[in-house]
């Protein structure tokens, strides 16, 4: 027993640990102060108790604060039990219920069960994608000195008015407790199973797109630090497999930041990573994971024997179910990828369902589990932070997260890596950095209505447009002028050269060149944002401008991002109950 009678602090129920807030009017969970959180600790109200009331009991004796004089509990000034607990025959029932003490303070309302779920659920629960696979963790305030942080050189606030992208990375480090025994022991642990999480601005849906570790790229510079405070930029590789972005050479996360900011150009907010031990603990944490197989699987290498049907697994079989690939599929990381998706998108729906939310024995476990294993960046180091983050995102449903994986072709140079399909791989990138959902979600914001987008178009031949170059990329503004009137068959288009930096492509025009700029837009697939009209009074003979900005990537390529992912994008919807490893 401790000093305050609860028990070793290994048997302390969550459940118990709930407490009223005076500041919000609802019940929190309080477990031990920590420094970090201590703003808003809830731990500090004994210090700062209220003035004590006194009421009589209904059999006459005193009790303060609504509590029995006789009550087990021995609860501090300021805190109060979760309404369940008290049950008709507790101190709320003798303090107020029969009418025998008198209150100036209106008894606070009940809270159903539903209630109490959410709050829990809502107010201290954080879903984040992680693995060797991925899962998904609770975050506690007890929990916080468990957490890892790296500092990449990038501290972004947890919370933004903006899109999220986070960079979940599951490596395959096989030192520290849990992780060996699993191939190469003692590697460094690298980027082995990598994803961009991306939840759109109006929070209604999210992609989660999977990079192939044995995918060839270019991994940029990394200044990283070091432990005596130092910065010490690591040289960048050309032609590399994006895994080595993590480990090799002593690159740290932000390597693996930078080269997915490079790969993609998308503004990537937080990093989140974790090991093997992560996905055992996890996943017999929330009690196993429901998977599916087509057929028998019985891998040597990574020990998984499951039989054709549904299982639910748990512990080293989890590990083992998402590190297999030798016996689906073609034998590929590709093939593995599907069950790694697989694998999350359960996980998902296993945490987001009532038997995990209101199981307090559940929760607890699974938030000590994760944060022993999680490591993040500075910006989102604390549980404070992560609850800040998880409150932002926590509306996205599950029926509307889709995972897809970026598109590749086989590398003629090295069967044993793959190089990027920029066709395909060119326009899903755009959909992330554009915010366009790959379900069929209708999103929140309101859509400029552009006259322009809807309007007749004019004949090309009529078409005059002057270009200037304010997205950066050498020779842009020729490139598309020659494309425009050799390809197209414009009237006039005229390279200008280079104007102040834009990040979305703009076409300004005047009201009497309305055709004009609905021609040039269908030309060169801008979207209705970036249609400006313009209040002078050009004529149709006048050229409108039209200034290309960081979204523009060729000529000939559609400047805005597509409705749709391209034909051929593996992908699958993480409510989809029915994906089977074949």
């Amino acid at each position: 027993m401790d000093a305050q009678g609860r028990g070793h602090a290994g048997d302390v129920d969550p459940a118990d640990q709930w407490v009223f807030d005076p500041n919000t009017g609802s019940y929190e969970l309080r477990l031990n102060p920590v420094a970090d959180d201590s703003p808003s600790s809830y731990g500090t109200r004994r210090r700062a108790a209220p003035r004590q009331r006194r009421s009589r009991t209904g059999d006459g004796r005193e009790a303060r604060d609504g509590r029995e004089a006789h009550g087990s509990r021995g609860e501090a000034p300021g805190e109060a039990r979760l309404p369940s607990q008290r049950g008709s025959g507790g101190s709320g029932g003798h303090g107020r219920g029969h009418g025998s003490g008198h209150s100036r303070r209106k008894a606070k309302p009940r809270l159903s069960g539903k209630q109490k779920a959410l709050r829990w659920g809502g107010g201290t629960v954080c879903v984040l994608l992680i693995a060797g696979c991925a899962t998904g963790y609770f975050l506690y305030q007890h929990f916080n000195g468990n957490i890892n942080k790296v500092d990449v050189g990038m501290n972004n606030s947890a919370v933004t008015d903006g899109p999220v992208n986070i960079l979940v990375i599951g490596t395959d480090a096989r030192s520290g407790k849990g992780n060996t025994g699993y191939g190469d022991n003692g590697s460094v642990g690298h980027a082995d199973t990598t994803f961009l999480f991306h939840v759109s601005e109006d929070r209604t849906n999210a992609t989660a797109l999977s990079i192939p570790r044995d995918m060839i790229t270019d991994i940029p510079d990394c200044p990283t630090k070091q432990e005596d405070g130092s910065t010490k930029t690591i040289p960048g590789q050309a032609n590399a497999r994006f895994n080595t972005s993590l480990g090799q050479n002593e690159r740290d996360p932000g390597c693996t930041w930078r080269t997915v900011n490079k790969l993609m150009g998308v503004k990537i907010n937080h990093f989140m990573m974790a090991d093997f031990n992560a996905v055992k603990e996890l996943s017999s944490a929330v009690g196993g994971v429901e998977v599916c197989t087509a057929k028998n699987i019985n891998d040597p290498k990574s020990h998984l024997k499951l039989k054709a049907g549904k299982h639910t697994i748990a512990g080293e079989q989890a590990l083992a179910f998402v590190r297999t690939r030798h016996t689906v599929g073609y034998g590929s990381d590709l093939s593995r990828i599907k069950l790694q998706q697989q694998f999350l998108s359960s996980m998902i729906r296993k945490m987001k369902s009532g038997d995990t939310l209101t199981n307090p024995s559940k929760l607890f476990k699974l938030g000590n589990a994760a944060t022993r294993a999680l490591t993040v960046d500075t910006g989102i180091g604390s549980v404070k932070k992560l609850t800040d983050m998880a409150q932002d995102l926590k509306r996205v449903n599950v029926e509307n997260i889709t995972f897809a994986t970026v598109p590749v072709l086989d590398n003629p140079n090295d069967p044993a890596t793959v190089v990027l399909d920029k066709g395909k791989a060119g326009p899903l990138f755009k959909m992330v950095r554009d915010d366009k959902s790959m379900t069929k979600v209708k999103q929140e914001q309101k859509k400029r209505k552009v006259a322009a987008a809807k309007a007749k178009k004019a004949p090309a031949s009529e078409v005059r447009v002057q270009i200037w170059n304010g997205g950066g990329l050498a020779g842009a503004a020729n490139e598309t002028a020659l494309w425009l009137q050799n390809d197209k068959g414009v009237g006039e288009a005229t390279a200008k050269g280079n104007a102040a930096q834009l990040k979305k492509t703009r076409l300004e025009y005047a009201p009497s060149q309305i055709g004009q700029a609905a021609r040039l837009a269908d030309m060169m697939g801008l979207p209705p944002s970036a249609l400006k009209k313009s209040s002078d009074g050009g004529g149709a003979a006048t050229a409108m401008t039209l200034t290309l900005g960081r979204d523009y990537t060729g000529a000939g390529e559609p400047v805005g991002a597509p409705d749709k992912a391209p034909e051929g994008v593996q992908k699958v919807n993480a409510d989809d109950k029915n994906v089977c490893a074949k």
